[in-house]
C-alpha cells in the first residue's frame, strides 16, 4: 500500500497507524486505525471539552474502524496511554 493510499486524519492530515485492541475489549475486531499525532486539533482540543463537560482530565484520538469505516473518539488519559499497542509507527 502506498503512502497516497494510507487512510489519513481529517482533522490533522497525518497518516493513521495501525493500534492493537486490548485482547479482553469487547470491539471485536483486533486492529484500529488511530491518529497518534499530539498536535491534532481533534486530540488537543478533546483535553478541554471533556474537562468542560464531563470534569474529567482526559481526552481522545480520531480513530476508524478498518473493517467498517465506522469513525469514532478513542478515548485516552495521557499523551502516552495506549501507545504501547502501536502494530506500526
Amino acid at each position: 500500500m502506498s503512502d497516497k493510499e494510507k487512510p489519513k486524519c481529517p482533522h490533522c492530515g497525518e497518516r493513521l497507524l495501525k493500534w492493537e485492541t486490548p485482547p479482553d475489549s469487547s470491539w471485536g475486531i483486533v486492529i484500529k486505525l488511530v491518529c497518534f499525532n499530539d498536535e491534532c486539533s481533534y486530540y488537543k482540543r478533546g483535553w478541554k471539552w471533556m474537562e468542560e463537560k464531563f470534569q474529567q482530565k482526559a481526552s481522545y484520538r480520531y480513530c476508524i474502524n478498518p473493517e467498517s469505516g465506522k469513525e469514532q473518539p478513542l478515548p485516552v488519559w495521557s499523551p502516552s496511554a495506549l501507545k504501547d499497542r502501536l502494530v506500526d509507527g
